[in-house]
């Protein structure tokens, strides 16, 4: 790894501040990888007394536009193009993918504009359509780009823009057998950044902020989870199986607001017993790290953001992957964690039997449930924000 203190003599000399154009967004697995490496940029930076200029480009109505302005960071817009992907070629030239794929050049056009004209030292591109115009205008104007990738296969964007990249970061070791053999040279494995607050969390802080003093502390806690929105899919089978669960462990459920009111009359009906071991809310805040601190096991959707957290933390799991995800990529995370040992995917069978056959071993055997954590922990790289910084760095010293 590079020296943490390292930084071009110039950059720390004249006074002038590290320029860092951030792109990539439209989800939460493209957005907070980027604002936490670029958090730890600035941090890295400071130690030199080097202040950091960060100007994000994205799109005007993506969660990248919602996050930077929360975070204080200058954000520019650029015209995206999707690209509605279909096994039908007819349905390729649709009016909307027309209408679309004719913005792609639109917003190259407006990229290198922003590029030229903000001069970054480095650009950051961490997937999602919008990075494509901004990392085609970094090569145009040879200017140094690093290019993330957050799951174990390569998204489309970034196989678009692997060619143009001084470095890509990926997220798995299997990932790099998955890049073209001409710039597998420039590939490093870094992980996927995870936000500093997930890993400092206290199990007996969410007993307290949850008021959990039902719970058995000699029973394992199962994490319910289907992100912020919840998953009818995830919590109809928890629903199905809620007393045989609750004979067996304490559970926190994250359900989503529309489906608070269904699970908190499930839970009415329960032995008050069991009842008591059951904390159903619509939305996890500030209280999930300590969650996460808590749990023995976590039944949770497979997207890259979870999988880095529960590996960085060293979780037992059962994923039920979103099958709409794009480029099918939940499933593969999923399966690449299985056939480690650090997880249990349910994929073709997501049956309330499915999921009770996944959950008995871990419940009821401690030593299984250690094993794969412990596999889990081996997959997971906590300090990837931190190696992704030293890629940004280094990239910017090359120039």
């Amino acid at each position: 790894m590079i020296d943490p203190s390292r930084v071009r003599p110039s950059q720390a000399s004249d006074g002038t501040p590290f320029r860092l154009l951030v792109t990539g967004g439209g989800t939460g697995g493209h957005t907070y990888p980027a604002l936490t490496t670029l958090r730890t940029v600035q941090q890295r930076l400071a130690l030199r007394g080097v202040a950091l200029d960060v100007l994000w480009a994205g799109s005007a109505d993506g969660l990248e536009a919602r996050v930077a302005t929360a975070e204080g960071i200058r954000f520019t817009e650029v015209a995206t193009g999707k690209i509605r992907r279909s096994k039908n070629p007819l349905k390729l030239v649709s009016p909307a993918n027309v209408k679309d794929m004719s913005n792609v050049p639109r917003g190259v056009a407006q990229a290198r504009r922003i590029v030229a004209d903000f001069a970054p030292h480095v650009v950051l591109a961490t997937g999602g359509y919008v990075a494509i115009p901004v990392g085609l205008a970094a090569r145009m104007c040879r200017r140094p780009l690093v290019v993330h990738e957050q799951t174990v296969r390569i998204g489309l964007a970034n196989r678009v823009l692997a060619r143009a990249a001084t470095r890509i970061a990926v997220s798995a070791e299997s990932t790099l057998g998955l890049l073209p053999d001409n710039v597998r040279a420039a590939a490093v494995v870094t992980g996927n950044p995870v936000r500093a607050e997930v890993l400092s969390g206290t199990a007996e802080k969410a007993i307290e902020s949850l008021s959990l003093h039902g719970f058995r502390r000699a029973l394992p806690t199962v994490y319910v989870t289907g992100g912020a929105q919840g998953s009818v899919q995830i919590n109809n089978t928890i629903q199905a199986n809620l007393p045989w669960l609750l004979e067996r462990a304490n559970v926190v459920h994250q359900c989503g607001p529309a489906n608070e009111a269904t699970l908190r009359e499930a839970a009415a009906a329960l032995p008050g017993e069991l009842a008591a071991r059951y904390h159903v809310t619509g939305f996890m805040g500030a209280e999930l790290p300590d969650v996460l601190a808590l749990a023995d096991i976590v039944v949770s959707r497979s997207g890259a953001g979870t999988i880095a957290e529960l590996t960085a933390l060293g979780k037992a799991a059962v994923f039920i992957p979103l099958a709409s995800s794009a480029g099918n990529e939940q499933t593969h995370n999923a399966q690449h964690l299985q056939a480690a040992g650090a997880a249990v995917a349910l994929v073709d069978d997501v049956s309330p039997a499915a999921l009770q056959s996944a959950l008995h071993g871990l419940l009821t055997d401690p030593e299984r449930r250690a094993a794969v954590a412990g596999r889990a922990r081996d997959q997971g790289r906590p300090d990837a924000a931190e190696r992704l910084a030293d890629v940004v760095l280094a990239a910017a010293d090359r120039r």
